[in-house]
């Protein structure tokens, strides 16, 4: 046993709690990194920038549950480089994660949900303009059969499962155009809920001091929208959807 190239395996297993095994082979050898589940269920779009901070053992294992280091040498010659994190990076685009059956169930779960609330939240059925419950959208998955990849990111499921949904249930992602009226004292209040649910394409002042504005927003998000202007300016607020 080579020292310098082994940690204990106690202290391994000690770091493996809510964790997973990603793991690439190349140039004749076998590289491994223990990171975070959820941050390899997230997808990662800005490219694992501060994958570092996800690793528990700042390492590049030969065998990871052994605690068995990578040698300098084995790393220069497949990578090139000694940096943990650029090397860390490559082992997680080009190789695999290893997943127990219950990571995999959970990550495939979680990833379903986010799918659901997307589509609740963009989506909406063309016929009534409102969006689908989540109930609806859940149980039409189902009778589809849809599989969802644990390890693929949200934003590249979507449109596959919509594709397959449409077979069953009408989905729209146009947005919904609506108007607003509310008085000159409500805007305050309500400007900023407007502006972080949705997009003001117009907007001006009455001769009454109201404000009207026309506004675009995910379906999904109608409901929620009306609830907070109808709280804040208790009830006094006047909408309607535009064609």
């Amino acid at each position: 046993m080579v020292k310098d190239r082994m940690i204990e395996k106690e202290h391994t297993d000690d770091l493996m709690d809510g964790m997973v095994i990603a793991r690439l082979e190349t140039h004749g050898h076998n590289f491994e990194i223990i990171i975070e589940a959820d941050y390899v269920n997230d997808g990662k779009p800005d490219g694992w920038k501060d994958i570092i901070e996800h690793m528990p053992a700042d390492e590049i294992f030969s065998d990871a549950r052994k605690g068995t280091r990578s040698s300098s040498e084995e790393l220069e010659l497949a990578f090139g480089t000694l940096h943990s994190k650029g090397i860390a990076i490559e082992i997680i685009q080009k190789g695999t994660v290893q997943l127990t059956t219950e990571q995999r169930r959970m990550m495939q779960e979680d990833k379903r949900k986010q799918i659901v609330a997307l589509i609740v939240r963009e989506g909406m059925n063309p016929q009534t303009k409102t969006p689908h419950p989540p109930q609806r959208i859940e149980n039409a998955m189902a009778e589809a059969g849809i599989h969802i990849d644990p390890m693929k990111p949200v934003s590249a499921q979507v449109k596959d499962v919509v594709q397959a949904l449409r077979a069953l249930l009408p989905i729209s992602f146009e947005k919904l155009k609506l108007a607003i009226k509310l008085t000159g004292p409500d805007y305050g209040k309500c400007y900023g809920d407007i502006k972080a649910l949705g997009n003001i394409s117009k907007e001006e002042w009455t001769a009454d001091g109201s404000w009207v504005g026309v506004v675009e927003i995910p379906a999904g998000l109608q409901q929620d929208l009306f609830n907070r202007l109808n709280e804040k300016t208790k009830g006094n607020v006047e909408s309607k959807i535009l064609k």
